[in-house]
């Protein structure tokens, strides 16, 4: 039997058809038996029919997207042609200079010696101290004030005032200034103790921004000139200039020799530092040629000595020592006072930096009558016997003349006139050189020319002075006559020397040489060329004149006693003039002057000492010069190993009775 289902509770619900039941045992379904029809709900509204929805066409769009596109890419490309093609080599430049350093790198500056390969000036190593402006903006360097900082820490150790170091740290868009130039090595390694102070400061884990404030800091190995003997010939050597440029005597005179060629270093960089493993590239630096001068330094140094301490005892303005090889013409020295120090300009006085001995023209006086004497006996015009009555005045042109002292009338030889300095009897001897005045004018003149007054003396030294010596013709009425005792002309030291010098090599003048040779970077010496020659006066005059010049030291009426020295004869001759004040374009002082050679019968060295406007003790030059002469003379002769001749003095007569 059918089972029976549970009543199901109705659910009102939409009228629906019904559908047949199965039957239970497969027999027909019956249909089962109508009810009553609900009651009939109003028929629903019909749906309004949905709207069609049509897209637009995208083509316009597509268009208009592939046109901005187009455009964009257009812009994109035109600037690659640019930057790559265009303005290539322009940006190029710019990555190269950025990326790139290049740095000049200097040139070692050759040494100056003495003729025994003594070092007078020499270069040391030193650094220039530059930096990185870049690394000090406030964007790099994360301070406001950090080139005040940096320059505050520096300024102590560098010498500079912070103000201009924190400027040149300001320097807007630049990567490279200059701080300072030449510092020495200890310098550099304070800095870079301070350089390390401040990088252990900016590590994070001390508290600080991994920015080094002094990290722009860099130094370029370069070199500095110094003078190890300080004063000693500084008027010959000179100095250099900031640049490490000569600018002043053989520095000056002889800079391309000693510069050489600086060379140029490039690498790459960043952040101020050099990339190691980038490589770099450049030309190396090719140092300069070594100069050997002419200069003995233990003469110098003795010269230098005597001449400083005189100076200084006779309250002088300043003096002048000359020594010289009266075969070769070599300068052995040339000593001025007061001198300088060359590492340290800034103490120097700017009136003392050059070299007196060949700068200053001056009036000689009496040590310019051998030149008087020597026209005398070439011309043949007197002998060193001859007669001269010497009265106390003469009157010639518009003038009195007289001589240092007050004297009755001498008699005197020629000799005796050269060895008394007197201006009288110089006079009357040269008026014998013509049968004019004129005449008599123009043969001095031609001789005091071959002896190299009025022309340079041949060393090409910068600023030398060719001294002042007028044509003849031109000659005033005094000049006539106080130009044969040297007043009236000029000369330097180093002309009045190498006068001396003629007459102890036989009347031959050879031209003074300060430079032996060089030595190039490759070791190999060069010789200096031959100095010129010119004789002057026959090898009898010079060898006449010689005994005369001995009468001045030897004799007991000469006025060079304090010259002597035992064991060597000398030759010389004191002088005493009026001299010109600079300042005031007149006379006022005077020039005390001594010169001479020895051994007088074989010379071998020349000395010349001058000292201008001694104020203290006496004046005269055979007082205050003439023991100069001596300590120089006697040490250079020692100094050089010249032995005594051991002949004894000619004694030619300085007197006579009338």
């Amino acid at each position: 039997m059918p089972s029976k289902e549970p009543p199901r509770r109705r659910v009102p619900g939409p009228a629906r058809p019904a559908r047949p039941r199965p039957a239970a045992s497969g027999r027909p379904a019956q249909r089962p038996a109508p009810r009553s029809a609900p009651p009939r709900r109003p028929a629903p509204r019909p749906a309004p029919k949905a709207r069609t929805i049509r897209l637009g066409s995208p083509k316009p769009r597509l268009r208009l997207v592939s046109l901005g596109l187009t455009l964009v890419l257009l812009v994109f490309v035109v600037r690659l042609l640019q930057v790559q093609a265009v303005d290539a080599s322009a940006y190029a430049a710019k990555a190269e200079k950025h990326r790139y350093q290049e740095y000049t790198l200097s040139a070692d500056r050759g040494e100056i010696t003495d003729r025994n390969g003594v070092a007078l000036a020499a270069s040391v190593d030193a650094y220039d101290v530059t930096a990185d402006p870049k690394l000090f903006t406030p964007e790099e360097s994360k301070l406001k004030d950090a080139p005040e900082q940096a320059a505050a820490l520096l300024a102590p150790l560098l010498g500079k005032e912070p103000a201009e170091l924190a400027k040149k740290l300001r320097t807007p868009k630049s990567r490279y200034t200059m701080l300072a130039r030449k510092q020495t090595p200890q310098v550099w390694n304070q800095i870079k103790d301070l350089k390390k102070v401040y990088e252990q400061k900016a590590k994070p884990a001390n508290g600080g921004n991994g920015v080094n404030l002094l990290g722009g800091i860099l130094g370029e190995p370069s070199t500095k000139r110094v003078y190890p003997n300080g004063e000693l010939a500084a008027g010959i050597l000179g100095y250099v200039n900031a640049e490490g440029r000569g600018a002043g005597g053989m520095e000056s005179m002889l800079d391309k020799e000693l510069a050489g060629k600086d060379g140029k270093i490039r690498y790459a960089q960043s952040g101020g530092r050099r990339v190691p493993t980038a490589g770099s590239q450049g030309t190396p630096a090719v140092p300069g040629s070594d100069i050997e001068l002419t200069i003995d330094r233990d003469i110098q140094w003795a010269a230098q000595q005597a001449i400083t301490e005189q100076v200084k005892k006779s309250k002088a303005d300043r003096g002048y020592v000359v020594v010289q090889d009266v075969r070769t013409g070599e300068v052995l020295a040339m000593a001025n006072a007061p001198g300088f120090d060359p590492n340290d300009l800034s103490q120097a006085n700017a009136t003392a930096m050059g070299n007196a001995a060949l700068q200053d023209a001056y009036e000689p006086g009496s040590t310019a009558k051998v030149m008087s004497m020597a026209a005398v006996l070439e011309e043949g015009a007197a002998a060193p016997d001859t007669r001269v009555t010497v009265p106390n005045r003469l009157h010639r042109g518009d003038r009195l003349f007289k001589d240092d002292i007050d004297h009755p009338t001498w008699y005197l030889t020629l000799n005796g006139v050269l060895a008394k300095s007197s201006n009288i009897g110089t006079i009357l001897a040269t008026g014998q050189l013509g049968k004019t005045q004129p005449e008599a004018n123009k043969v001095l003149y031609d001789y005091l020319r071959k002896f190299g007054v009025g022309s340079p003396t041949g060393l090409h030294y910068p600023g030398e002075t060719p001294g002042i010596l007028a044509k003849p013709q031109d000659w005033s009425t005094s000049q006539q006559y106080t130009i044969p005792f040297g007043q009236g002309l000029s000369v330097s030291a180093m002309q009045a020397a190498s006068v001396y010098s003629t007459i102890a090599n036989g009347g031959v003048r050879v031209e003074p040489s300060l430079v032996r040779g060089t030595k190039g970077p490759d070791g190999r010496f060069t010789a200096a060329p031959e100095p010129g020659e010119n004789r002057v006066v026959s090898e009898k005059t010079a060898k006449t004149l010689a005994q005369m010049l001995e009468s001045v030291v030897d004799d007991e009426e000469g006025t060079g006693n304090k010259a002597a020295i035992p064991g060597y004869r000398v030759a010389g001759k004191t002088g005493t003039a009026n001299r010109v004040d600079p300042e005031l374009g007149r006379y006022k002082g005077y020039t005390a002057s001594f010169a001479g050679f020895a051994p007088a019968d074989q010379p071998r060295i020349t000395v010349y000492c001058a000292i201008q406007n001694p104020t203290k003790g006496s004046y005269f030059g055979g007082q205050i010069c003439g023991p100069i002469y001596k300590k120089v003379m006697e040490f250079a002769l020692k100094t050089l190993h010249v032995p005594p001749t051991g002949s004894g003095p000619a004694r030619l007569p300085v007197t006579f009775t009338p």
